[in-house]
């Protein structure tokens, strides 16, 4: 067994997320983001909550796309990239977790891809159209 150290992301994280999770992948975006900004509160002290805080903000972004509001699209995914540059940087945050059940390299290069001026809605919706595939826990099983 696998010790995740505090400050890691850890399985209690990876099960606390799930209501958001399952959020985010019905594209109930605004669900999503209040489910995750609980945990996110819940857990001030530790950095791994930094990885909600990448996800709520994908889930911030994909509200404003849907209403077609690109300038809100485009702010709040390039926040989305300061936590996933913040992640990257404390290395201890990321586990094996993260990468085996967020599919976090694929969300990652979506978001990174975006440049951070000058976009359309359409480069968006790649984002919009991405799941949690590998993600562990079903629906009412969190």
């Amino acid at each position: 067994m696998t010790d995740y150290p505090f400050g890691s992301f850890g399985p209690e994280h990876l099960k606390k997320i799930a209501p958001g999770i399952h959020a985010f992948n019905s594209q109930k975006y605004w669900e999503c983001h209040e489910e995750l900004e609980d945990v996110w509160l819940e857990d001030r002290n530790d950095p791994a909550r930094n990885v909600y805080w990448a996800i709520i903000q994908v889930a911030a972004s994909m509200v404003h796309f849907r209403e077609d509001k690109l300038i809100g699209t485009e702010g709040m995914l390039n926040k989305a990239k300061n936590k996933f540059k913040r992640c990257r940087d404390q290395k201890f945050i990321l586990t094996d977790l993260v990468f085996d059940y967020l599919d976090w390299i694929e969300l990652e290069d979506l978001v990174m891809g975006i440049p951070n001026t000058d976009t359309s809605l359409e480069d968006y919706k790649k984002i919009f159209e991405f799941r949690f595939k590998k993600y562990p826990y079903k629906k009412g099983q969190e």
